[in-house]
Protein backbone atom coordinates (compact mmCIF):
# COMPACT_ATOMS: atom_id res chain seq x y z
CA UNK A 1 0.00 0.00 0.00
CA UNK A 2 1.51 3.05 -1.15
CA UNK A 3 2.18 5.89 1.39
CA UNK A 4 -0.56 8.42 0.77
CA UNK A 5 -3.04 5.92 0.89
CA UNK A 6 -5.39 6.06 3.80
CA UNK A 7 -5.88 3.60 6.33
CA UNK A 8 -9.51 3.88 7.88
CA UNK A 9 -10.68 4.00 11.09
CA UNK A 10 -13.24 1.78 12.92
CA UNK A 11 -15.81 4.28 13.29
CA UNK A 12 -19.03 3.11 15.43
CA UNK A 13 -21.84 3.11 14.10
CA UNK A 14 -25.40 3.48 15.71
CA UNK A 15 -28.13 1.56 15.05
CA UNK A 16 -26.79 1.30 11.30
CA UNK A 17 -29.46 -1.59 10.13
CA UNK A 18 -32.82 0.69 11.63
CA UNK A 19 -35.21 2.11 9.00
CA UNK A 20 -36.14 1.12 5.58
CA UNK A 21 -32.83 -0.28 3.79
CA UNK A 22 -33.74 -3.46 2.05
CA UNK A 23 -31.56 -6.89 2.71
CA UNK A 24 -29.35 -8.37 0.23
CA UNK A 25 -28.54 -11.62 0.52
CA UNK A 26 -25.66 -13.35 -2.11
CA UNK A 27 -26.13 -16.84 -2.93
CA UNK A 28 -22.77 -18.94 -4.21
CA UNK A 29 -21.30 -21.99 -4.53
CA UNK A 30 -19.43 -23.96 -7.19
CA UNK A 31 -20.50 -25.15 -10.19
CA UNK A 32 -23.36 -27.57 -10.52
CA UNK A 33 -23.83 -27.23 -6.70
CA UNK A 34 -27.56 -26.20 -7.35
CA UNK A 35 -27.66 -22.52 -7.43
CA UNK A 36 -30.27 -21.59 -10.08
CA UNK A 37 -32.14 -24.41 -8.70
CA UNK A 38 -32.39 -23.04 -5.58
CA UNK A 39 -33.58 -19.63 -6.75
CA UNK A 40 -35.52 -21.02 -9.37
CA UNK A 41 -37.38 -22.67 -6.52
CA UNK A 42 -37.64 -19.21 -4.32
CA UNK A 43 -39.41 -17.55 -7.74
CA UNK A 44 -41.83 -20.48 -8.03
CA UNK A 45 -42.79 -21.70 -5.06
CA UNK A 46 -45.74 -19.96 -2.81
CA UNK A 47 -43.82 -19.16 0.07
CA UNK A 48 -45.66 -15.42 1.20
CA UNK A 49 -42.66 -12.93 0.58
CA UNK A 50 -41.77 -10.67 -1.89
CA UNK A 51 -38.29 -11.48 -3.12
CA UNK A 52 -36.01 -9.99 -5.90
CA UNK A 53 -33.86 -12.38 -7.05
CA UNK A 54 -30.92 -11.29 -9.66
CA UNK A 55 -29.47 -14.21 -11.41
CA UNK A 56 -25.94 -14.25 -13.44
CA UNK A 57 -27.48 -15.87 -16.23
CA UNK A 58 -30.67 -18.68 -16.52
CA UNK A 59 -29.39 -22.38 -17.54
CA UNK A 60 -31.16 -24.31 -19.92
CA UNK A 61 -34.46 -25.76 -18.32
CA UNK A 62 -34.72 -22.75 -16.38
CA UNK A 63 -38.96 -22.40 -14.56
CA UNK A 64 -38.65 -18.78 -15.44
CA UNK A 65 -38.41 -17.41 -19.19
CA UNK A 66 -35.07 -15.41 -19.81
CA UNK A 67 -35.69 -11.56 -18.51
CA UNK A 68 -32.63 -9.90 -20.94
CA UNK A 69 -33.50 -8.82 -24.56
CA UNK A 70 -31.09 -7.85 -27.20
CA UNK A 71 -30.97 -4.23 -28.90
CA UNK A 72 -30.53 -3.44 -32.73
CA UNK A 73 -26.77 -2.86 -31.65
CA UNK A 74 -26.28 -5.81 -29.57
CA UNK A 75 -26.82 -4.09 -26.34
CA UNK A 76 -28.49 -5.18 -23.72
CA UNK A 77 -31.87 -4.20 -22.16
CA UNK A 78 -32.28 -5.40 -18.39
CA UNK A 79 -36.07 -5.75 -17.38
CA UNK A 80 -37.66 -6.67 -14.59
CA UNK A 81 -40.32 -9.43 -14.47
CA UNK A 82 -43.05 -9.27 -11.71
CA UNK A 83 -44.23 -13.05 -11.28
CA UNK A 84 -47.48 -14.52 -10.05
CA UNK A 85 -45.88 -14.97 -6.53
CA UNK A 86 -45.06 -11.58 -6.11
CA UNK A 87 -41.51 -11.80 -6.73
CA UNK A 88 -39.52 -10.21 -9.05
CA UNK A 89 -36.49 -11.27 -11.32
CA UNK A 90 -33.80 -10.78 -13.70
CA UNK A 91 -30.41 -11.77 -15.28
CA UNK A 92 -27.08 -10.16 -15.60
CA UNK A 93 -24.19 -10.67 -17.51
CA UNK A 94 -22.08 -10.11 -14.17
CA UNK A 95 -22.76 -8.67 -10.76
CA UNK A 96 -22.60 -4.75 -11.68
CA UNK A 97 -24.07 -2.18 -9.50
CA UNK A 98 -25.70 -1.25 -12.30
CA UNK A 99 -28.98 -3.83 -11.66
CA UNK A 100 -29.15 -3.25 -8.35
CA UNK A 101 -29.62 0.23 -8.76
CA UNK A 102 -32.47 -0.45 -11.54
CA UNK A 103 -33.81 -2.39 -8.97
CA UNK A 104 -34.26 0.01 -6.33
CA UNK A 105 -36.10 2.16 -8.47
CA UNK A 106 -39.05 -0.36 -7.55
CA UNK A 107 -38.46 -0.18 -3.82
CA UNK A 108 -41.60 -0.77 -2.27
CA UNK A 109 -42.38 -3.91 -4.71
CA UNK A 110 -40.26 -6.21 -2.44
CA UNK A 111 -38.88 -6.82 0.46
CA UNK A 112 -35.74 -9.10 -0.02
CA UNK A 113 -33.01 -9.08 -2.64
CA UNK A 114 -31.24 -12.43 -3.48
CA UNK A 115 -28.02 -11.96 -5.71
CA UNK A 116 -26.67 -14.76 -7.50
CA UNK A 117 -22.95 -15.06 -8.55
CA UNK A 118 -20.88 -17.20 -10.89
CA UNK A 119 -19.65 -20.38 -9.63
CA UNK A 120 -16.50 -19.65 -9.95
CA UNK A 121 -17.01 -15.93 -8.43
CA UNK A 122 -14.92 -15.19 -5.05
CA UNK A 123 -17.76 -13.48 -2.64
CA UNK A 124 -15.84 -11.53 -0.94
CA UNK A 125 -14.90 -8.27 -3.27
CA UNK A 126 -18.79 -8.40 -4.01
CA UNK A 127 -19.64 -8.31 -0.05
CA UNK A 128 -16.94 -5.75 -0.13
CA UNK A 129 -18.93 -3.29 -2.57
CA UNK A 130 -21.73 -3.02 -0.37
CA UNK A 131 -19.53 -1.29 2.23
CA UNK A 132 -17.56 0.71 0.07
CA UNK A 133 -20.49 1.89 -2.28
CA UNK A 134 -21.74 4.73 -0.23
CA UNK A 135 -24.99 5.46 -2.41
CA UNK A 136 -25.94 1.73 -2.43
CA UNK A 137 -25.57 1.45 1.07
CA UNK A 138 -28.41 4.44 1.60
CA UNK A 139 -30.71 1.98 0.45
CA UNK A 140 -29.71 -1.51 1.01
CA UNK A 141 -27.83 -3.61 3.76
CA UNK A 142 -25.70 -6.99 2.81
CA UNK A 143 -27.65 -9.68 4.97
CA UNK A 144 -25.52 -12.58 4.43
CA UNK A 145 -23.72 -14.94 2.06
CA UNK A 146 -25.25 -18.29 1.23
CA UNK A 147 -22.91 -20.84 -0.20
CA UNK A 148 -24.73 -23.91 -2.00
CA UNK A 149 -22.33 -27.38 -2.12
CA UNK A 150 -23.08 -30.32 -3.93
CA UNK A 151 -22.64 -32.85 -1.02
CA UNK A 152 -21.80 -35.56 -3.65
CA UNK A 153 -18.77 -33.52 -5.18
CA UNK A 154 -17.96 -30.94 -2.50
CA UNK A 155 -14.60 -33.22 -1.30
CA UNK A 156 -13.62 -33.45 -4.33
CA UNK A 157 -13.12 -30.12 -5.20
CA UNK A 158 -12.26 -29.25 -1.72
CA UNK A 159 -9.30 -31.68 -2.62
CA UNK A 160 -8.82 -29.91 -6.35
CA UNK A 161 -5.36 -28.09 -5.99
CA UNK A 162 -4.63 -24.38 -7.89
CA UNK A 163 -0.99 -23.50 -9.08
CA UNK A 164 1.41 -21.80 -6.75
CA UNK A 165 -0.39 -22.69 -3.91
CA UNK A 166 -3.49 -20.74 -4.48
CA UNK A 167 -6.79 -21.72 -2.98
CA UNK A 168 -9.36 -22.70 -4.80
CA UNK A 169 -12.87 -20.87 -5.29
CA UNK A 170 -14.71 -23.84 -3.16
CA UNK A 171 -12.71 -23.28 -0.16
CA UNK A 172 -13.52 -19.49 -0.42
CA UNK A 173 -17.04 -19.80 -0.58
CA UNK A 174 -16.89 -21.89 1.96
CA UNK A 175 -14.60 -19.88 4.16
CA UNK A 176 -16.72 -16.94 3.47
CA UNK A 177 -20.37 -18.06 4.24
CA UNK A 178 -22.47 -17.57 6.42
CA UNK A 179 -24.73 -20.29 5.82
CA UNK A 180 -23.67 -23.28 3.70
CA UNK A 181 -26.74 -25.37 2.21
CA UNK A 182 -25.64 -28.98 1.58
CA UNK A 183 -27.91 -29.98 -1.68
CA UNK A 184 -27.67 -33.44 -3.18
CA UNK A 185 -27.89 -35.38 0.13
CA UNK A 186 -30.03 -38.31 -1.49
CA UNK A 187 -26.92 -38.74 -3.39
CA UNK A 188 -24.28 -39.49 -0.70
CA UNK A 189 -24.36 -42.32 2.50
CA UNK A 190 -24.38 -40.84 5.62
CA UNK A 191 -19.92 -42.00 6.38
CA UNK A 192 -19.44 -39.24 3.32
CA UNK A 193 -21.79 -36.82 4.24
CA UNK A 194 -20.28 -36.61 8.06
CA UNK A 195 -17.04 -36.21 6.57
CA UNK A 196 -17.83 -33.28 4.58
CA UNK A 197 -19.80 -31.57 7.43
CA UNK A 198 -16.09 -32.34 9.44
CA UNK A 199 -14.42 -30.91 6.59
CA UNK A 200 -17.03 -27.49 6.33
CA UNK A 201 -16.39 -27.29 10.02
CA UNK A 202 -12.87 -27.08 10.46
CA UNK A 203 -12.63 -24.80 7.54
CA UNK A 204 -15.81 -22.53 8.82
CA UNK A 205 -16.91 -23.29 12.08
CA UNK A 206 -19.37 -19.84 12.15
CA UNK A 207 -21.31 -21.39 9.54
CA UNK A 208 -24.82 -22.59 9.90
CA UNK A 209 -24.88 -26.13 7.89
CA UNK A 210 -28.59 -27.24 6.38
CA UNK A 211 -28.97 -30.15 4.24
CA UNK A 212 -31.27 -30.15 1.14
CA UNK A 213 -32.09 -31.92 -1.99
CA UNK A 214 -32.80 -30.60 -4.92
CA UNK A 215 -32.77 -27.11 -3.25
CA UNK A 216 -35.92 -27.23 -1.53
CA UNK A 217 -35.81 -25.04 1.92
CA UNK A 218 -37.74 -23.01 3.69
CA UNK A 219 -36.98 -19.46 2.90
CA UNK A 220 -37.09 -17.98 5.90
CA UNK A 221 -33.81 -19.90 7.18
CA UNK A 222 -31.56 -18.03 4.53
CA UNK A 223 -33.70 -14.36 4.84
CA UNK A 224 -33.20 -12.17 8.09
CA UNK A 225 -29.52 -13.22 8.92
CA UNK A 226 -28.10 -9.61 9.85
CA UNK A 227 -24.72 -11.26 9.49
CA UNK A 228 -23.07 -8.21 9.06
CA UNK A 229 -24.85 -5.79 11.26
CA UNK A 230 -25.74 -6.27 15.11
CA UNK A 231 -26.65 -10.03 15.58
CA UNK A 232 -24.34 -10.72 18.47
CA UNK A 233 -21.99 -13.91 17.73
CA UNK A 234 -22.85 -15.53 20.57
CA UNK A 235 -23.11 -18.69 18.38
CA UNK A 236 -19.19 -18.71 17.51
CA UNK A 237 -17.80 -21.71 18.88
CA UNK A 238 -14.35 -22.05 20.06
CA UNK A 239 -12.14 -23.50 17.09
CA UNK A 240 -10.33 -26.92 18.01
CA UNK A 241 -7.47 -26.06 15.32
CA UNK A 242 -8.01 -29.22 13.35
CA UNK A 243 -6.04 -29.18 10.51
CA UNK A 244 -7.82 -30.74 7.26
CA UNK A 245 -7.54 -31.69 3.76
CA UNK A 246 -5.89 -28.28 3.30
CA UNK A 247 -4.16 -27.47 6.47
CA UNK A 248 -3.63 -23.81 5.16
CA UNK A 249 -7.58 -22.38 5.12
CA UNK A 250 -9.11 -22.86 8.73
CA UNK A 251 -10.77 -21.08 11.83
CA UNK A 252 -9.78 -19.68 14.99
CA UNK A 253 -11.64 -18.66 17.71
CA UNK A 254 -10.64 -16.51 20.70
CA UNK A 255 -12.53 -14.85 24.35
CA UNK A 256 -11.17 -13.50 27.12
CA UNK A 257 -13.13 -11.15 29.65
CA UNK A 258 -12.32 -7.59 30.85
CA UNK A 259 -12.24 -4.87 28.54
CA UNK A 260 -11.09 -3.82 24.85
CA UNK A 261 -8.93 -0.95 24.24
CA UNK A 262 -10.14 0.49 21.08
CA UNK A 263 -7.16 2.36 20.01
CA UNK A 264 -4.85 -0.66 20.31
CA UNK A 265 -7.58 -2.83 19.13
CA UNK A 266 -7.92 -0.73 15.69
CA UNK A 267 -4.08 -0.81 15.58
CA UNK A 268 -3.94 -4.35 15.36
CA UNK A 269 -6.79 -4.64 12.60
CA UNK A 270 -4.61 -2.25 10.34
CA UNK A 271 -1.45 -4.17 10.78
CA UNK A 272 -3.63 -7.59 10.20
CA UNK A 273 -6.13 -6.73 7.43
CA UNK A 274 -4.66 -3.69 5.78
CA UNK A 275 -0.36 -3.52 6.00
CA UNK A 276 -0.13 -7.65 6.12
CA UNK A 277 2.21 -7.31 8.85
CA UNK A 278 1.27 -10.72 10.48
CA UNK A 279 3.21 -13.86 9.42
CA UNK A 280 2.79 -17.72 10.77
CA UNK A 281 5.52 -19.27 12.82
CA UNK A 282 6.82 -20.12 8.62
CA UNK A 283 7.15 -17.15 7.32
CA UNK A 284 4.01 -17.01 5.73
CA UNK A 285 1.31 -13.65 5.42
CA UNK A 286 -1.95 -14.34 7.68
CA UNK A 287 -4.57 -13.89 5.37
CA UNK A 288 -7.81 -13.18 6.59
CA UNK A 289 -10.61 -14.29 4.74
CA UNK A 290 -13.59 -13.54 7.09
CA UNK A 291 -13.89 -11.83 10.80
CA UNK A 292 -16.26 -11.42 13.44
CA UNK A 293 -16.09 -10.09 16.90
CA UNK A 294 -18.25 -9.08 20.08
CA UNK A 295 -16.35 -6.98 22.58
CA UNK A 296 -16.95 -4.81 25.94
CA UNK A 297 -15.34 -0.80 26.24
CA UNK A 298 -15.13 0.30 29.63
CA UNK A 299 -17.61 2.27 30.45
CA UNK A 300 -19.21 2.45 27.09
CA UNK A 301 -21.95 -0.48 28.48
CA UNK A 302 -22.90 -1.52 24.85
CA UNK A 303 -21.49 -4.72 22.85
CA UNK A 304 -19.37 -3.58 20.17
CA UNK A 305 -19.50 -6.15 16.96
CA UNK A 306 -16.87 -6.13 14.27
CA UNK A 307 -16.74 -7.37 11.00
CA UNK A 308 -14.87 -8.40 8.07
CA UNK A 309 -14.13 -9.13 4.64
CA UNK A 310 -10.37 -9.37 3.59
CA UNK A 311 -9.34 -6.10 4.37
CA UNK A 312 -12.33 -4.26 4.98
CA UNK A 313 -14.03 -3.82 8.44
CA UNK A 314 -16.06 -2.03 10.20
CA UNK A 315 -17.32 -1.36 14.16
CA UNK A 316 -20.95 -1.02 15.30
CA UNK A 317 -22.45 -0.48 19.46
CA UNK A 318 -25.38 -2.96 19.80
CA UNK A 319 -27.97 -3.29 22.48
CA UNK A 320 -26.47 -2.75 26.11
CA UNK A 321 -25.47 -5.81 28.22
CA UNK A 322 -27.82 -7.51 30.24
CA UNK A 323 -27.48 -6.25 34.30
CA UNK A 324 -25.26 -9.48 36.06
CA UNK A 325 -24.12 -10.57 32.46
CA UNK A 326 -20.54 -11.63 31.80
CA UNK A 327 -18.93 -9.38 29.71
CA UNK A 328 -17.07 -11.42 27.18
CA UNK A 329 -15.02 -10.14 24.12
CA UNK A 330 -14.53 -13.07 21.55
CA UNK A 331 -12.98 -12.78 18.17
CA UNK A 332 -13.37 -15.35 15.24
CA UNK A 333 -10.61 -15.70 12.43
CA UNK A 334 -11.19 -17.47 8.84
CA UNK A 335 -8.19 -17.48 6.70
CA UNK A 336 -5.26 -18.98 5.37
CA UNK A 337 -1.97 -19.44 7.25
CA UNK A 338 -3.70 -19.21 10.98
CA UNK A 339 -1.40 -19.22 13.03
CA UNK A 340 -3.59 -19.39 16.54
CA UNK A 341 -0.59 -18.43 18.74
CA UNK A 342 0.16 -15.21 17.39
CA UNK A 343 -3.41 -13.78 16.65
CA UNK A 344 -4.45 -14.73 20.25
CA UNK A 345 -1.45 -13.04 22.34
CA UNK A 346 -2.02 -10.25 19.57
CA UNK A 347 -5.44 -10.20 20.55
CA UNK A 348 -4.90 -10.46 24.14
CA UNK A 349 -3.02 -7.60 24.33
CA UNK A 350 -5.76 -5.68 23.34
CA UNK A 351 -7.04 -5.87 26.94
CA UNK A 352 -7.14 -2.58 28.64
CA UNK A 353 -4.97 -2.48 31.97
Amino acid sequence: MSDDEDIPNLVPIENEREGDKVPITVITGFLGSGKTTLLNYILTEQHGRRIAVILNEFGEGSAIEKSMSVGQSGELFEEWLELRNGCLCCSVKDVGVKAIENLMKKKGKFDYILLETTGLADPGPIASMFWLDDELCSDIYLDGIITVTDAKYCLQHLKEVKPDNVINECIRQIALADVIILNKTDLVDEVSLSELKNEIKIINSMSTLIETQYSKIDVGVILNLNAYGTNCPDTLTISTGESHIDPLVTTATFETGGYINIEKLESFFNDLLWEKNYKDSSGNIIEIYRMKGVFSVRGDGKRHIVQAVHEIFDRSRTSDWEEGEEKINRIIFIGRNIDRTILKNSFLSCISD
